[in-house]
């Protein structure tokens, strides 16, 4: 899936997010083959060794002897969509305070040890999932094992650095909302389109929820979802996968599966909750401090995995990825400019999705012009940016993001961990590949113009006076 123009991962902790889009195949297949290509079917498959031990905990190991290091990534399959009314941020507070400390590994001790090993660790929380992952020496990789189980079954939640903690996370939410229009039209375009949904909320969490959220409601949704069989552990590196499995297995086995985890889970996981009450074809603006004039034009999307979410992932190449593509050249880079940059993105979650453009205005640009050009613009731009040649690169690129993807031991990791989560298949990207390779001309065309031309959209802008009104028809 193509990359969210805004990160929904809202942890300082958050150096980069990592590239959403999960194609997955062979470095050999790769470098033998380009889309398009006939000749070649693509066969090759990941070197990864999968276990489920007892308790639930899926365990992926891919073996990279080039270097003397190892990527380990936790991914828990619990996000903002898990939370409920007065809970709204608890997934993303919890991941700061798992870095505070457990019961062998007490306060500081996780970052302390990780940076006398040379190692770096990091988490992003989003609306499907919780991530943890970690770039370490090989030596260090029992330790990192044994903390890492440590924190799942015995964290503290020390009450003085719970409401130490409260307190960063709302210097976090200004600094990602409030004080950044990027952040903020984000925001209001999660609550617009997914209106009366878990994913119309924010991962940081409502300022009256955080104020609220007790440290025992926090450990309770910690022991609801920090076992193993809601978890995926992904190991890549200069490994033995049989001894690194039996390592995990030593750490991690005797900490208990949840029972009722498929109770617990059954609001995020029932398909009817999460559609839609959004009313498209209406106009909102929202309030930020001096912005930079931007706007988002959204349109419902689709949710990870369809056929039609990987035609759309090529339609959001050809109309806005790089200098070359038809919007940027059509209003930034033009005779006469009528933005300054504009970016395109499908962004798709587990159960539902949106597709949508983002743009800042050119100075001395009005939002109501900009906004009647590019509607009126829509009738032709499916017939003058699809063609042979602008779906080729546009599968080109796909393949070059996903070859780049894996150059690293990360790359691999998070990869095969969110596939396996995703799909159920750590390898699943080599079908992906086959899927991208088949989408038609046609099939893009169809897409564009039942999004653009045949859809109604939800318009979105900043203003730097309050609005009279919530939304305007």
């Amino acid at each position: 899936m193509i990359t969210s123009l805004f990160k929904q991962s809202k942890s300082p902790r958050v150096l980069k997010m990592l590239s959403l889009m999960t194609v997955v195949f062979l470095f050999d297949a790769c470098s033998s083959m380009g889309i398009g290509s006939k000749a070649a079917p693509l066969k090759a498959g990941f070197n990864v060794k999968k276990v489920v031990l007892k308790n639930g905990l899926t365990v992926l190991v891919a073996p990279n002897p080039k270097l003397p290091i190892v990527s380990y990534y936790t991914l828990f399959d619990v996000g903002g969509r898990d939370e409920g009314p007065g809970t709204t941020g608890a997934t993303h507070f919890l991941e700061h305070m798992m870095f505070k400390g457990a019961k062998k590994y007490g306060p500081g001790e996780f970052d302390t040890q990780l940076e006398r090993s040379g190692g770096s660790t990091n988490a992003y929380t989003t609306n499907d999932m919780t991530v943890y992952y970690q770039n370490i020496p090989v030596g260090f990789l029992d330790t990192i094992i044994d903390m890492e189980a440590d924190r799942m079954q015995n964290l503290l939640l020390e009450p003085v650095s719970f409401e130490s903690e409260r307190q960063v996370i709302f210097e976090e939410r200004k600094m990602r909302y409030e004080n950044s229009p990027d952040g903020l039209i984000f925001l209001e375009l999660m609550k617009k389109v997914f209106v009366g949904t878990p994913y119309g909320q924010s991962v940081i969490g409502e300022e009256s929820d955080l104020k609220l959220l007790s440290r025992d409601q926090m450990m309770n949704f910690f022991k609801n979802f920090y076992v193993p069989n809601n978890a995926i552990v992904a190991v890549a590196g200069d490994v033995d996968p049989d001894k690194v499995i039996a390592s995990i297995e030593k750490a991690y086995g005797s900490i208990p599966m949840a029972t009722n985890l498929k109770e617990l889970k059954n609001g995020s996981s029932n398909e009817e909750i999460f559609k839609s009450k959004a009313e498209f074809g209406r106009e909102y603006k929202v309030y930020a401090t001096n912005p930079i004039p931007k706007f988002i034009i959204a349109f419902q999307g689709e949710k990870v995995g369809t056929r039609k979410s990987y035609v759309m992932d090529l339609l959001a190449m050809i109309l806005g990825n790089g200098g070359s593509s038809y919007l940027t050249q059509k209003y930034v880079k033009s005779d006469n400019p009528m933005l300054t940059e504009i970016n395109l993105s499908n962004f798709n979650l587990i159960h539902s999705g949106v597709f949508y453009f983002a743009g800042d205005l050119m100075e001395g640009q009005k939002i109501e012009d900009v906004k009647t050009k590019i509607e009126a613009d829509f009738k032709d731009m499916c017939d003058n940016s699809i063609n042979k040649r602008s779906l080729q690169k546009s599968k080109n690129q796909i393949l070059a993001q996903g070859y780049n993807q894996l150059k690293t031991n990360a790359g691999v990791a998070s990869t095969i961990v969110r596939n396996e989560k995703w799909h159920g298949d750590y390898n699943y990207g080599l079908k992906e590949m086959e899927i991208y390779n088949s989408i038609s001309e046609s099939e893009v065309e169809k897409a564009c113009r039942e999004t653009l031309e045949e859809s109604k959209s939800i318009f979105i802008s900043t203003s730097d006076k309050y609005p009279r009104t919530a939304g305007t028809k």
